[in-house]
């Protein structure tokens, strides 16, 4: 075998160097111990497992929701090439995040961040997911059976459920709130992510296209 060069071993190293340095966002929530109160509330709150079906106070409402769907299909097609599950999963994401009192286009920002909305990634922590929900979260307010995570609804139903716990915790402060998501909890990295990647799922109806 050809020895490498002393360039070439120099820019190897320094390659690996800056992959090593990159920053990793995936989900570790620390366990923490819940009061009766609040576990019973979580465990309530991620129950009843019914198809998501959005409903509207209005036509322009539901018109206003359609008008979304259309342009945030278009968004995550590259990542969801098949229209019938970018669809499913855009539809349940919104009732779910609607649901948890969560912005739509922060929690897309959370997926994009977490898990580049791969369904069945496993963080080098153990989270699952979408939503990259820490398993012990199962066994803490649902059935214990963390290979449901890999399941659509339910993943996003406990992330948007962890999620606004975590809101409640910090009495409405988001960004230490995606710190406590994250395990990284006052560190700005994280947060900062979220929020950028927020930016692209932000939706504007001038962004429709005319048919």
């Amino acid at each position: 075998m050809a020895r490498l060069s002393r360039r070439s071993c120099l820019l190897a190293a320094a390659s690996w160097a800056a992959w090593a340095h990159l920053p990793v966002y995936a989900g570790a929530q620390l366990e923490e111990p819940l009061i009766d109160s609040v576990r019973s509330a979580l465990q309530a709150a991620v129950s009843d497992l019914s198809p998501p079906e959005p409903v509207f106070a209005s036509t322009d409402a539901r018109l206003n929701y359609l008008r979304w769907l259309t342009v945030t299909s278009d968004k995550l097609r590259r990542r969801m090439p098949d229209w019938e599950a970018r669809r499913d999963f855009l539809q349940t994401l919104w009732y779910e995040a609607k649901r948890a009192g969560l912005e739509v286009s922060l929690v897309l920002g959370l997926i994009q961040v977490e898990s580049g909305f791969r369904r069945f990634v496993i963080s080098h922590a153990g989270a699952r997911g979408y939503m990259q929900i820490m398993p012990f979260w199962v066994r803490v307010i649902g059935d214990g059976d963390a290979s449901k995570l890999f399941h659509m609804q339910t993943n996003l139903r406990f992330g948007c459920v962890i999620l606004r716990h975590y809101l409640d915790l910090e009495k409405g402060d988001m960004y230490m709130a995606l710190g406590r998501y994250n395990g990284s909890r006052g560190r700005p990295q994280y947060p900062n992510a979220v929020f950028a990647a927020q930016r692209q799922w932000v939706f504007n109806p001038q962004e429709v296209r005319p048919a």
